[in-house]
């Protein structure tokens, strides 16, 4: 059985966006797993195997550890390969460690939620199960959704820092962007009338590249006219 890690992702997966940017930008050695969601591949009993919860990201490692969850992962690869994971990643420093945890904690509820479901509720659903968007829902779900986004605007980033916890680029920055990003293809543009989140963006994306552009090529490829993306 090969030792090398195993990446298992679909890039409309955020959170495997976010894993993807950074094994490149680390360049931890791995071997890629598409998983492709709309086929419906986390179902089968092959994936099953790999992944108990069938959801991606996630990943095998030296052969036998099989581990899911975005968050857990991240952790992981900053212990097993601090030669090649810069600290600032998830730094040892017990304050820094904690803001990111912090974020990482509250943005399950938050960032998370109510961006993929607001992209679910809008673009995925109707697409994938044919429902119809109620007007009222998807005021609401928007209301929840531009909460949390304001909320980042002026807590997380309304003191001039450069990144979610300091001025140096961590994986909790990885996991916002990415998130961020989706509500983008069901035409909603998280950045208009924030300009800390706008700038902020911008730095995640040139402290990344190439890497952020190849991760999102089909977010901004399905993403409408009307919301600004960058030109590839």
């Amino acid at each position: 059985m090969s030792k090398i890690l195993r990446y298992y992702y679909d890039l409309m997966s955020q959170p495997s966006r976010a894993l993807y940017i950074f094994l490149e930008k680390t360049k931890i050695p791995y071997e890629r797993c598409l998983v492709n969601l709309g086929k419906g591949e986390h179902l089968t009993d092959e994936f099953k195997a790999v992944n108990r919860f069938q959801k991606v990201p996630c990943i095998v490692d030296k052969g036998d550890l099989k581990l899911a969850e975005s968050v857990a992962i991240f952790r992981y690869l900053a212990r097993e390969y601090p030669a090649v994971v810069a600290d600032h990643w998830y730094p040892k420093e017990s304050r820094l460690r904690a803001r990111i945890d912090e974020y990482m904690s509250w943005q399950q509820h938050n960032t998370r939620a109510t961006c993929a479901i607001y992209f679910q509720y809008m673009w995925l659903r109707p697409r994938m199960m044919g429902t119809k968007v109620n007007p009222e829902r998807a005021e609401q779900l928007k209301s929840q959704m531009e909460t949390c986004l304001d909320f980042i605007e002026s807590e997380y980033l309304g003191a001039g820092q450069k990144f979610l916890v300091g001025d140096q680029i961590s994986v909790a920055d990885l996991l916002a962007a990415c998130e961020i990003e989706q509500p983008k293809m069901a035409g909603f543009d998280p950045c208009a009338g924030r300009p800390n989140l706008t700038a902020w963006m911008a730095r995640v994306r040139d402290e990344t590249n190439p890497y952020y552009d190849q991760a999102h090529k089909l977010v901004y490829k399905i993403t409408p006219a009307s919301v600004p993306k960058p030109k590839l």
